[in-house]
């Protein structure tokens, strides 16, 4: 979840993190075009995968979010994981009591949830320091942190996720090398992973069930941008992705789910694909930056494509398919990207009937 203002979320949500370069290890080029995606079977090219109908909405129980829509909140059964509208303090409350606070000089980037650790990681204002991540374990309410100081030492900014107990983040490796950690958090002990190549990049990391990947891109302009899985320092493409065009992308146990943006000029518009058993799906048009994996399903988000039409959120199983599980209050609308907290998603709409801020138990 980030802590940026979230009606932008969809297009800053893959800003670019840094480069690896021998002249600029903190080079930043801007991602504007390109990719490839991670299944070990075949697929079809979108240009092949006929164009999937709207399913009819099969709403989760949609519950509201206590406090002000300003704040961002993350949730599972028992913890509500809060960051205050501009960043600048957060809270974490449960069956063991309450944390939180906030530092003079820092805000919150990244306020991570799942059913056994929270993460909340702050970067100071003048992006000058490494960031810093404090982390929970719910279990116990031990606390601890990592920092420009840890073994594997945290850098400004960069891409986060969290899952299946590790914690993933941008680090600079030997020779000034852009590269991405592990860190396993019952241990905590920390791995050098995959380093971007000279001139390149990455962001929008994700853990999924099956394993870790992030959005590669180059120092082009414009940029060409390549899903990548990760097993340890090495990583490849995914399969099937129109090359250059990617943004989303997550893996699952015997597939995959991905976007691309098929005009440069409107980047916050994706389209979303998936593969399960070797059959690819097109899950239609969808916003860049939206893409969940929580709860057993693929989550992604849908402006409205007429004047009067709810934004929505579409969920994706290998079994089920795509369907619509919430809809926006009326009139023009926006969502969030969703929130996974482990067994609940919660998400907030900006509408001109109203703004809200809803969360549903996903077992």
């Amino acid at each position: 979840m980030r802590a940026v203002p979230w009606a932008t979320a969809a297009i800053l949500v893959l800003a670019v993190a840094g480069c690896s370069s021998d002249e600029d290890p903190g080079a930043e080029p801007t991602p504007t075009t390109g990719s490839t995606v991670a299944s070990s079977t075949p697929t079809a090219s979108p240009s092949q995968t006929p164009e999937s109908s709207a399913p009819p909405a099969t709403e989760l129980d949609w519950q509201p979010v206590p406090g002000p829509v300003r704040d961002t909140v993350t949730q599972n059964t028992d913890w509500t994981l809060t960051v205050r509208g501009d960043g600048a303090g957060w809270s974490l409350d449960g069956p063991a009591g309450s944390t939180g606070g906030g530092r003079s000089g820092w805000r919150v980037s990244d306020a991570l949830l799942d059913q056994d650790w929270a993460v909340v990681v702050l970067q100071e204002k003048t992006e000058s320091r490494p960031s810093r991540a404090e982390v929970t374990d719910l279990a116990t309410g031990d606390t601890f942190e990592i920092d420009g100081s840890s073994d594997v030492p945290t850098t400004n900014g960069g891409t986060w996720a969290l899952g299946a107990g590790r914690l993933l983040h941008a680090t600079v490796g030997p020779g000034g090398a852009y590269c991405v950690a592990s860190v396993d958090l019952e241990a905590r002990e920390s791995t050098l992973g995959w380093c971007a190549p000279k001139r390149q990049g990455f962001n929008g990391a994700r853990v999924a069930p099956g394993g870790d990947s992030v959005m590669s891109f180059d120092a082009g302009r414009p940029s060409c941008r390549t899903l990548m899985a990760l097993d340890g320092a090495d990583a490849v493409p995914f399969d099937g992705v129109e090359e250059c065009t990617a943004w989303d992308g997550l893996r699952t146990e015997d597939g995959a789910v991905w976007s691309t943006i098929p005009d440069e000029r409107r980047i916050e518009t994706a389209h979303f694909y998936a593969t399960a058993s070797g059959e690819q799906a097109d899950l239609g048009v969808g916003t860049a930056g939206s893409l969940v994996w929580c709860g057993g399903a693929a989550y992604f988000t849908r402006d409205p494509e007429n004047d009067g039409d709810p934004a929505t959120l579409v969920r994706w199983t290998p079994t089920d398919g795509a369907d619509v599980v919430y809809e926006s209050p009326g009139g023009r609308a926006f969502l969030s990207q969703p929130r996974c907290g482990g067994d609940h998603l919660t998400i907030t709409a900006a509408a001109e009937a109203g703004d809200e801020q809803v969360t549903a138990a996903l077992s």
